[in-house]
Protein backbone atom coordinates (compact mmCIF):
# COMPACT_ATOMS: atom_id res chain seq x y z
CA UNK A 1 0.00 0.00 0.00
CA UNK A 2 1.38 3.17 -0.86
CA UNK A 3 1.54 6.23 1.70
CA UNK A 4 -1.85 6.99 2.29
CA UNK A 5 -2.37 10.78 2.58
CA UNK A 6 -5.99 10.79 2.13
CA UNK A 7 -9.29 8.92 3.37
CA UNK A 8 -12.85 9.14 2.99
CA UNK A 9 -16.06 7.20 5.04
CA UNK A 10 -19.16 6.34 4.25
CA UNK A 11 -21.11 7.22 7.00
CA UNK A 12 -24.57 4.70 7.97
CA UNK A 13 -22.87 1.11 8.22
CA UNK A 14 -19.55 2.70 7.91
CA UNK A 15 -18.56 5.04 10.37
CA UNK A 16 -21.76 4.36 12.65
CA UNK A 17 -23.60 0.90 13.78
CA UNK A 18 -26.81 0.92 11.49
CA UNK A 19 -28.40 -0.87 14.66
CA UNK A 20 -27.05 1.10 17.94
CA UNK A 21 -27.06 4.61 15.78
CA UNK A 22 -23.49 5.14 17.19
CA UNK A 23 -19.98 5.72 16.67
CA UNK A 24 -18.21 3.44 18.85
CA UNK A 25 -15.46 4.41 21.01
CA UNK A 26 -12.44 2.61 18.86
CA UNK A 27 -13.88 4.47 15.69
CA UNK A 28 -13.37 7.47 17.53
CA UNK A 29 -10.02 6.42 18.30
CA UNK A 30 -9.06 5.66 15.26
CA UNK A 31 -10.22 9.02 13.55
CA UNK A 32 -8.33 10.57 15.78
CA UNK A 33 -4.97 8.66 15.40
CA UNK A 34 -5.38 9.33 11.41
CA UNK A 35 -5.67 13.12 11.35
CA UNK A 36 -2.84 12.95 14.04
CA UNK A 37 -0.32 10.69 11.42
CA UNK A 38 -1.23 13.67 8.84
CA UNK A 39 -4.28 12.21 6.78
CA UNK A 40 -6.57 14.34 5.82
CA UNK A 41 -10.21 12.55 6.81
CA UNK A 42 -13.70 13.40 4.62
CA UNK A 43 -17.12 12.33 5.11
CA UNK A 44 -18.56 10.81 1.68
CA UNK A 45 -22.56 10.73 2.40
CA UNK A 46 -25.96 10.66 0.72
CA UNK A 47 -26.77 13.00 3.73
CA UNK A 48 -27.18 16.70 2.97
CA UNK A 49 -24.81 19.25 4.64
CA UNK A 50 -27.67 19.72 7.12
CA UNK A 51 -27.77 15.83 8.42
CA UNK A 52 -23.90 15.73 8.95
CA UNK A 53 -22.65 13.99 12.49
CA UNK A 54 -20.34 16.12 14.26
CA UNK A 55 -18.15 13.50 16.54
CA UNK A 56 -16.25 14.62 19.73
CA UNK A 57 -12.33 14.95 18.81
CA UNK A 58 -12.69 14.63 15.29
CA UNK A 59 -12.55 17.36 13.06
CA UNK A 60 -12.96 16.18 9.26
CA UNK A 61 -11.75 18.35 6.62
CA UNK A 62 -13.73 17.91 3.96
CA UNK A 63 -17.29 16.54 3.25
CA UNK A 64 -19.23 14.41 0.53
CA UNK A 65 -22.30 15.61 0.68
CA UNK A 66 -25.85 14.21 -1.70
CA UNK A 67 -23.72 11.46 -2.91
CA UNK A 68 -20.62 13.75 -4.31
CA UNK A 69 -23.33 16.39 -5.84
CA UNK A 70 -22.00 18.97 -3.36
CA UNK A 71 -18.42 19.09 -1.96
CA UNK A 72 -16.87 21.22 0.25
CA UNK A 73 -14.42 22.40 3.13
CA UNK A 74 -14.01 25.20 5.78
CA UNK A 75 -12.69 27.79 2.94
CA UNK A 76 -14.84 26.66 -0.16
CA UNK A 77 -17.36 24.93 -2.18
CA UNK A 78 -15.15 22.10 -4.39
CA UNK A 79 -17.38 20.93 -6.33
CA UNK A 80 -21.46 21.12 -7.17
CA UNK A 81 -23.26 19.42 -9.44
CA UNK A 82 -27.29 19.71 -9.23
CA UNK A 83 -30.06 17.99 -11.13
CA UNK A 84 -31.20 19.79 -14.51
CA UNK A 85 -34.95 21.20 -13.87
CA UNK A 86 -36.54 19.64 -16.52
CA UNK A 87 -35.57 15.78 -14.92
CA UNK A 88 -36.80 17.38 -11.46
CA UNK A 89 -39.90 18.11 -12.79
CA UNK A 90 -40.04 14.87 -14.86
CA UNK A 91 -39.04 12.68 -11.72
CA UNK A 92 -42.20 14.54 -9.63
CA UNK A 93 -44.32 13.66 -13.01
CA UNK A 94 -43.49 9.70 -12.44
CA UNK A 95 -43.29 9.85 -8.95
CA UNK A 96 -47.01 10.63 -8.31
CA UNK A 97 -48.10 8.42 -10.92
CA UNK A 98 -46.73 5.57 -8.84
CA UNK A 99 -48.15 7.54 -5.67
CA UNK A 100 -44.79 8.02 -3.86
CA UNK A 101 -43.90 11.00 -2.53
CA UNK A 102 -40.69 13.07 -2.85
CA UNK A 103 -38.33 14.92 -1.12
CA UNK A 104 -35.48 17.12 -2.62
CA UNK A 105 -32.11 18.64 -1.34
CA UNK A 106 -31.16 21.65 -1.68
CA UNK A 107 -27.44 23.04 -0.03
CA UNK A 108 -29.66 24.69 3.16
CA UNK A 109 -33.07 22.61 2.99
CA UNK A 110 -34.79 19.23 2.77
CA UNK A 111 -38.36 19.83 1.34
CA UNK A 112 -41.00 17.11 0.00
CA UNK A 113 -44.30 17.09 -1.63
CA UNK A 114 -45.76 14.66 1.19
CA UNK A 115 -45.08 11.63 3.16
CA UNK A 116 -44.92 7.93 3.01
CA UNK A 117 -43.59 5.65 5.52
CA UNK A 118 -40.82 4.42 3.56
CA UNK A 119 -39.55 8.11 3.07
CA UNK A 120 -39.91 8.54 7.04
CA UNK A 121 -38.27 5.36 8.24
CA UNK A 122 -35.64 6.49 5.65
CA UNK A 123 -35.08 9.83 6.75
CA UNK A 124 -35.10 8.26 10.45
CA UNK A 125 -31.55 6.83 9.44
CA UNK A 126 -30.24 10.39 9.80
CA UNK A 127 -32.22 11.38 12.73
CA UNK A 128 -34.15 13.08 10.62
CA UNK A 129 -37.78 13.85 10.13
CA UNK A 130 -39.96 14.72 6.63
CA UNK A 131 -40.82 18.32 6.21
CA UNK A 132 -43.74 18.82 3.93
CA UNK A 133 -42.96 22.07 2.59
CA UNK A 134 -45.61 24.55 1.82
CA UNK A 135 -43.75 26.23 -0.73
CA UNK A 136 -42.75 22.97 -2.57
CA UNK A 137 -42.97 24.79 -5.71
CA UNK A 138 -40.96 27.50 -4.66
CA UNK A 139 -38.14 25.30 -3.42
CA UNK A 140 -37.81 23.74 -6.73
CA UNK A 141 -36.81 27.36 -8.17
CA UNK A 142 -33.19 26.84 -6.46
CA UNK A 143 -30.34 24.37 -7.02
CA UNK A 144 -31.14 20.51 -6.27
CA UNK A 145 -28.97 18.67 -5.49
CA UNK A 146 -30.39 15.37 -4.43
CA UNK A 147 -33.90 13.78 -4.83
CA UNK A 148 -34.91 11.11 -2.04
CA UNK A 149 -38.01 8.55 -2.08
CA UNK A 150 -39.54 5.37 -0.96
CA UNK A 151 -38.83 3.15 -3.87
CA UNK A 152 -38.33 -0.44 -4.36
CA UNK A 153 -36.11 -2.17 -7.52
CA UNK A 154 -39.42 -2.83 -9.22
CA UNK A 155 -40.06 0.79 -9.42
CA UNK A 156 -36.49 1.91 -11.10
CA UNK A 157 -37.33 1.22 -14.89
CA UNK A 158 -40.55 3.73 -14.03
CA UNK A 159 -38.93 6.28 -12.36
CA UNK A 160 -36.57 6.68 -14.61
CA UNK A 161 -38.72 6.74 -17.55
CA UNK A 162 -37.70 10.21 -19.88
CA UNK A 163 -35.01 11.23 -17.67
CA UNK A 164 -31.89 12.12 -19.55
CA UNK A 165 -29.33 13.19 -16.93
CA UNK A 166 -30.13 11.91 -13.28
CA UNK A 167 -29.79 8.55 -11.90
CA UNK A 168 -30.59 6.01 -9.05
CA UNK A 169 -27.92 5.07 -6.53
CA UNK A 170 -29.18 3.38 -3.55
CA UNK A 171 -27.92 1.40 0.38
CA UNK A 172 -31.21 0.56 0.95
CA UNK A 173 -33.98 -1.30 0.00
CA UNK A 174 -37.14 0.69 0.76
CA UNK A 175 -35.83 3.85 -0.76
CA UNK A 176 -33.29 5.69 -3.10
CA UNK A 177 -31.23 8.61 -3.64
CA UNK A 178 -31.59 10.00 -7.12
CA UNK A 179 -28.29 12.39 -8.22
CA UNK A 180 -26.87 13.77 -11.64
CA UNK A 181 -26.35 11.25 -14.31
CA UNK A 182 -22.65 12.46 -14.46
CA UNK A 183 -22.75 11.77 -10.44
CA UNK A 184 -21.54 9.57 -7.63
CA UNK A 185 -19.05 9.57 -4.88
CA UNK A 186 -16.78 8.67 -7.31
CA UNK A 187 -16.91 11.85 -9.41
CA UNK A 188 -16.33 13.70 -5.90
CA UNK A 189 -13.61 12.04 -4.83
CA UNK A 190 -12.38 13.06 -8.34
CA UNK A 191 -12.74 16.79 -7.50
CA UNK A 192 -11.41 16.55 -4.35
CA UNK A 193 -8.16 14.57 -4.80
CA UNK A 194 -7.82 17.49 -7.60
CA UNK A 195 -8.43 19.85 -5.12
CA UNK A 196 -5.24 18.61 -2.89
CA UNK A 197 -3.51 17.99 -5.62
CA UNK A 198 -3.19 13.75 -4.38
CA UNK A 199 -2.96 10.85 -6.28
CA UNK A 200 -5.74 8.06 -6.09
CA UNK A 201 -3.14 5.68 -4.84
CA UNK A 202 -2.56 8.07 -2.05
CA UNK A 203 -6.15 7.42 -0.84
CA UNK A 204 -8.15 4.99 0.96
CA UNK A 205 -11.72 4.18 1.00
CA UNK A 206 -14.48 2.32 3.45
CA UNK A 207 -17.92 1.94 2.73
CA UNK A 208 -20.71 -0.75 2.86
CA UNK A 209 -23.22 0.38 0.32
CA UNK A 210 -24.21 0.03 -3.15
CA UNK A 211 -24.06 3.34 -3.39
CA UNK A 212 -20.14 3.45 -2.34
CA UNK A 213 -19.31 1.26 -5.68
CA UNK A 214 -18.09 4.26 -7.74
CA UNK A 215 -16.43 5.22 -4.84
CA UNK A 216 -14.28 2.29 -3.58
CA UNK A 217 -13.11 2.68 -7.30
CA UNK A 218 -11.62 6.15 -7.48
CA UNK A 219 -9.48 4.96 -4.99
CA UNK A 220 -5.94 2.92 -4.61
CA UNK A 221 -7.16 1.38 -1.53
CA UNK A 222 -11.11 0.66 -1.80
CA UNK A 223 -11.94 -1.19 1.93
CA UNK A 224 -15.87 -2.92 2.15
CA UNK A 225 -16.63 -3.32 5.33
CA UNK A 226 -18.06 -7.04 6.49
CA UNK A 227 -20.88 -6.03 6.50
CA UNK A 228 -21.51 -3.86 3.18
CA UNK A 229 -23.39 -5.45 0.01
CA UNK A 230 -21.78 -8.39 -1.95
CA UNK A 231 -21.89 -6.10 -5.01
CA UNK A 232 -19.70 -3.83 -3.01
CA UNK A 233 -17.26 -6.70 -1.81
CA UNK A 234 -16.72 -7.90 -5.54
CA UNK A 235 -15.20 -4.61 -6.62
CA UNK A 236 -13.60 -3.78 -3.45
CA UNK A 237 -9.66 -3.90 -3.04
CA UNK A 238 -9.61 -5.58 0.30
CA UNK A 239 -12.49 -6.57 2.89
CA UNK A 240 -12.63 -5.50 7.26
CA UNK A 241 -14.47 -6.54 9.94
CA UNK A 242 -18.03 -5.54 10.97
CA UNK A 243 -18.94 -1.64 11.97
CA UNK A 244 -19.99 -3.63 15.29
CA UNK A 245 -16.59 -5.36 15.74
CA UNK A 246 -14.40 -2.07 14.98
CA UNK A 247 -14.15 -3.62 11.40
CA UNK A 248 -11.90 0.18 10.68
CA UNK A 249 -9.70 0.21 13.61
CA UNK A 250 -8.52 -3.73 13.40
CA UNK A 251 -7.71 -2.97 9.76
CA UNK A 252 -5.77 0.45 10.23
CA UNK A 253 -4.16 -0.79 13.06
CA UNK A 254 -2.96 -3.56 10.84
CA UNK A 255 -1.97 -1.57 8.17
CA UNK A 256 0.36 0.52 9.84
CA UNK A 257 -2.24 3.35 9.48
CA UNK A 258 -2.80 4.22 12.80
Amino acid sequence: MKKIKIAFFDIDGTLIDMNTKRISEKMLETLVRLKENGIILCLATGRSPMALPHFKKVEFDAFLTFNGSYCFNSEKTIFSNPIPTEDIKQLIKNATEIGRPISVATKERLGANGADQDLVDYFAHANLEVEVADDFDTLLQEKVYQVMMGCYESDYTYMMKDIRNAKITAWWNRAVDIIPADGGKGKGIEKVLEYYHFDKSEAIAFGDGNNDIEMLQSVGTGVAMANGSDQLKVVADDVCGYVAEDGIYHYCLGHGLI
